[in-house]
């Protein structure tokens, strides 16, 4: 288990994570999400052990990375996103270099370097010069240093930079199959990527933890979306007498001009029915109804709306 508890990280006079507290176990895939300088990759960073935190502290497995760096740094694989290749190297040497440092014994590192390249689709690429590959192949070479001594905590930023879409596909394989022995944080600006390999999502907005839930739950939706140019001061005495939702609120900026009617009771056990009511009830109080629907959510309008927050406060569905 990765644990952090109010962990915060400044530089000088900028705070750039601010009381973070986080348990992620073992299995997980965490996508780490938020915007340039939102603290995605100081957290990352601390998590490996490359910085400490300015308060607060983590722990792997019970141990404190800040007192005993070395032993946890041992069973934690890290893609940082600029990656520290060797440019004159032949890519079969730097692995086995990479392996050397992560403390594989002379014996095993053969069949370490020549798993790690099978799983990286490296073996064209085994024996040229690092400074002669691609941005894709460089950044293949970074995922085979991260996961040649087999971690069993992995932490990837960006790690589908510079891939075209095949390599995309054999990089969310390889991460899915990664997490079946390993526990996987990864950051990335694409979202389409946290869908669909992640089971959680934590967004970071300001140094502070936004958000921090199952991607499945953050994907349902309680509430109708209701498109009408009726103000709420008459909407909502149209609906007080209905059990099945509460009263609307003006949805986010992004869907300017709508209402957003939370369920309740009934409503959450039959979503049609509920509507139907809605619609019934405004009619009779000759309210126009432009379009009644379930709020579609996906992570992208989670993110939005996750930014769109004008108190730095742990979102609530």
């Amino acid at each position: 288990m990765i644990s952090a508890d109010h962990i915060s990280r400044r530089y000088e006079h900028f705070l750039a994570v601010d009381g973070v507290s986080f348990n992620i176990g073992q299995g997980e895939i965490v996508g780490l999400l938020g915007h340039n300088g939102a603290g995605k990759t100081t957290i990352m960073k601390m998590i490996t052990g490359y910085l400490e935190p300015s308060h607060g502290s983590i722990t792997i497995d019970g141990r404190n990375i800040a007192e005993d760096p070395l032993l946890v740094q041992k069973h934690l694989g890290y893609l940082p996103e600029n990656l520290p290749v060797y440019a004159d190297m032949c890519v079969a040497d730097y692995l086995d270099y990479c392996a050397e440092l992560r403390g594989v014994s002379e014996l095993d590192r053969p069949s370490a370097v020549n798993n790690a390249i099978r799983e990286t689709e490296l073996t064209e690429k085994a024996l040229d010069l690092i400074n002669t590959l691609s941005r894709g192949y460089l950044q293949r070479v970074g995922v085979a240093q991260a996961i040649l001594h087999q971690p069993r905590f992995l932490v990837m930023d960006e790690p589908t930079n510079g891939l075209d879409p095949s390599q995309t596909q054999h990089m969310r394989d390889l991460i899915r199959r990664m997490a079946q022995k390993a526990t996987v944080i990864l950051s990335t600006h694409i979202l389409q990527e946290v869908e669909a390999v992640c089971d959680r999502v934590m967004i970071l907005r300001n140094g502070r933890l936004a958000i921090d839930e199952k991607l499945e739950q953050l994907q349902q939706s309680s509430r109708l979306l209701l498109n009408t140019d009726a103000p709420l001061e008459r909407v909502n005495p149209a609906l007080e007498n209905l059990d099945c939702v509460s009263s609307a609120v003006a949805a986010p900026p992004h869907q300017e001009g709508r209402l957003l009617l939370p369920l309740v009771g009934s409503g959450l056990e039959d979503f049609d029915q509920a509507a139907n009511q809605v619609i019934r009830a405004l009619v009779a109080a000759d309210i126009p109804v432009y379009g009644l629907m379930p709020e579609r959510r996906n992570l992208e309008t989670v993110f939005r709306e996750a930014n769109e927050l004008r108190e730095k406060v742990p979102y609530a569905a």
